[in-house]
């Protein structure tokens, strides 16, 4: 059996009672080295495989190998596995018939939405602005696409050291389409004790104070501050 568990933002409040339940039922753990450490209170007589950045491919094929030994595995992302986690390229490369079962966990959007107050009421598009796995130019286009859909955007990877400028280049693009007093939600290590949440607009931001650990939300044309609240209207009437 292999399990495949999205664990949340980080913190252990915000992980499901299924994703407890599976990690205390399996006998070998495998995630990036970093994630470990999120869950270390539900797996400290487990047996561990960990990787590091970048070494994706390498634990789905020994947390496969693992499981046709007869163990039962536990694969771990931050958030939840389907985004940007483990799940795809587990079901990409096991062999028909391997028993598995994927656990949904809260992704850092949500979990950030929730510290910053209602922003994504509507609809919303989610980037990663991350080019190692996806061409620049194509990520760009979305980005483009979705604002001039007038869609809330949450910007996943939003600035590391070698990408200082995929964010910036992004907020000029969704500024074609979006008033300068357009909020801005940003959210470092949500979900975790360290958060920190900074409401803003878009023609305001901080760069230099934005990571990897960031989730950068930014509101469609009707969406605004309140009480230092950030709201996107669905469109009921408060009467």
């Amino acid at each position: 059996m292999i399990y495949i568990i999205g664990i949340g933002p980080g913190g252990t409040k915000r992980m499901t009672l299924e994703a407890i339940e599976a990690l205390r039922a399996s006998d070998i753990i495998v995630g990036y080295k970093p994630y470990l450490s999120y869950v270390s209170e539900y797996i400290k007589d487990k047996e561990t495989f960990s990787t590091g950045m970048t070494g994706e491919i390498e634990r789905c094929k020994k947390a496969l190998e693992l499981e046709k030994a007869g163990n039962i595995v536990s694969v771990i992302s931050t958030g939840d596995a389907g985004q940007y986690g483990m799940a795809g390229p587990i079901l990409e490369l096991m062999d028909e018939g391997t028993e598995y079962k994927v656990i949904p966990g809260v992704s850092a959007q949500y979990s950030a939405a929730s510290e910053l107050g209602a922003p994504i009421m509507h609809d919303v598009a989610t980037i990663s602005l991350s080019d190692l796995l996806t061409p620049y130019d194509l990520i760009m286009n979305r980005v483009r696409l979705a604002s001039e859909g007038d869609f809330v955007i949450s910007l996943y990877n939003p600035r590391s050291k070698s990408r200082v400028h995929h964010l910036e280049e992004a907020i000029s693009i969704i500024r074609k389409y979006r008033d300068d007093n357009t909020p801005v939600g940003i959210v470092k290590n949500s979900g975790r004790d360290d958060t920190k949440i900074t409401l803003t607009t878009i023609d305001s931001i901080d760069y230099e104070k934005i990571d990897m650990m960031t989730i950068v939300i930014v509101g469609n044309s009707k969406s605004y501050i309140k009480n230092d609240i950030m709201i996107t209207p669905r469109g009921y009437e408060n009467k």
